[in-house]
């Protein structure tokens, strides 16, 4: 007969699960919207592929500023009341990015975005890594699965919004209003997430060094490569494979997908093989993508390339994000944010990187560049001993 004190428990966790959960599906439909409107977006401001990739350095700049500060509240406040108060406000910044109607307001509305974005990440990463430990078992990829499937979901909202003729605006408060719902819900059902006072916190400005700064180059790699699916895909398809408009959102899409699938099934497969092989052949898988998407633009080949893509990078930052949330020298949150100030310098170079690039050349040249990075991942996951 079950234990009646440990069934409650049981069901404790299990709605702490739930709401850490529900507060990535969050982040990802509101990242997905502003995604999935990029082209529409591009082509309302008159934009060359060099612009738009100046003005999107924007979005990560602010994540990046804003790395010491989140660290800081996080541990100081706790990640629960941190992620309540600016999971409401993202949304927020996502609906300024609809009324962009200058180049200046775009890379300021991107900035504000990129800010409390950020603030949210290390938050909600910092909720995964506890909640993670009341499990004691790998969980942290589901969460990054249920923010991969909240990506896809939101570009169907998109896509559904586009085909209706609903404007960004609009559709950002509609995206705003079910994520206000769900904080409303939520929020008192996540972990504290607080740091001792007593802990002893380290300068945020030097360098992080052994194990963290090479997970930090893994994550550089791997979100200069989700960057270029979150940013280009769209372009790409319509540019590149040259698909009808009504499916150029297919692109995009095939790669979330995957990469949810990916997500849900990752901790299983971490389990079974270890944190270094699946790295090794997420590098692998990811950059086979990218070039079989470069060599070979057409509709089908592309869609799976971009869904190998997809798959290849699922695994990649969230283990990365686990085994930094670990450290024992610094506070999870510390931690989250140095891995992630080397990480998000893939998110601010890796799409601006392919704008140039296109403007001199095309961006069938941009994606191969970064199809190597996937490569790169392979070999440095080889040369870390520290990795299990």
């Amino acid at each position: 007969m079950e234990n009646p004190l440990v069934t409650p428990l049981k069901k404790s966790i299990t709605r702490t699960r739930v709401a850490v959960s529900l507060f990535y599906v969050g982040q990802g439909v509101a990242f997905a919207s502003w995604a999935s409107r990029i082209p529409e977006i591009k082509e309302h401001l008159h934009l060359t592929d060099a612009q738009f990739g100046a003005l999107l350095l924007a979005l990560p700049a602010g994540q990046l500023c804003t790395m010491p500060i989140s660290a800081k509240l996080v541990t100081n406040f706790g990640s629960k009341k941190i992620l309540s108060i600016c999971a409401p406000l993202y949304v927020i910044a996502l609906t300024n990015l609809g009324l962009a109607n200058a180049n200046w307001q775009l890379a300021a509305f991107l900035f504000l975005f990129g800010v409390i974005g950020n603030m949210c990440n290390i938050s909600v990463n910092t909720q995964g890594i506890e909640a993670e430990k009341l499990y004691a078992k790998p969980i942290m990829t589901s969460f990054h699965g249920a923010w991969s499937l909240a990506n896809f979901s939101g570009a169907l909202i998109a896509l559904l919004m586009i085909n209706l003729g609903i404007s960004p605006y609009c559709h950002y408060w509609i995206i705003a209003g079910l994520i206000w719902i769900n904080v409303l819900i939520n929020h008192k059902y996540l972990v504290e997430g607080k740091a001792a006072r007593t802990e002893r916190k380290p300068k945020f400005f030097t360098k992080p060094e052994g194990v963290l700064l090479q997970l930090g180059i893994i994550g550089f790699c791997s979100m200069a490569t989700e960057g270029a699916m979150f940013d280009w895909s769209g372009i790409y398809f319509e540019k590149i494979v040259m698909a009808p408009k009504s499916v150029v959102i297919l692109g995009y899409a095939s790669f979330m997908i995957m990469m949810a699938m990916g997500r849900f099934f990752g901790d299983r497969f971490i389990t079974k093989f270890g944190r270094k092989k699946t790295l090794q052949l997420s590098g692998l898988t990811a950059s086979a993508g990218l070039f079989i998407s470069v060599l070979f633009p057409y509709l089908p080949s592309a869609t799976l390339g971009f869904m190998l893509v997809g798959l290849g990078v699922s695994g990649i930052v969230p283990t990365v994000y686990s085994i930094a949330g670990r450290n024992t020298k610094v506070s999870a949150g510390m931690a989250l944010a140095m891995v992630s100030s080397v990480s998000y310098l893939g998110f601010l170079m890796g799409p601006p990187l392919i704008g140039f690039v296109s403007g001199l050349f095309n961006l069938r040249y941009s994606y191969a560049l970064i199809a190597c990075f996937g490569l790169l991942v392979t070999f440095i996951v080889t040369k870390i001993k520290a990795i299990d």
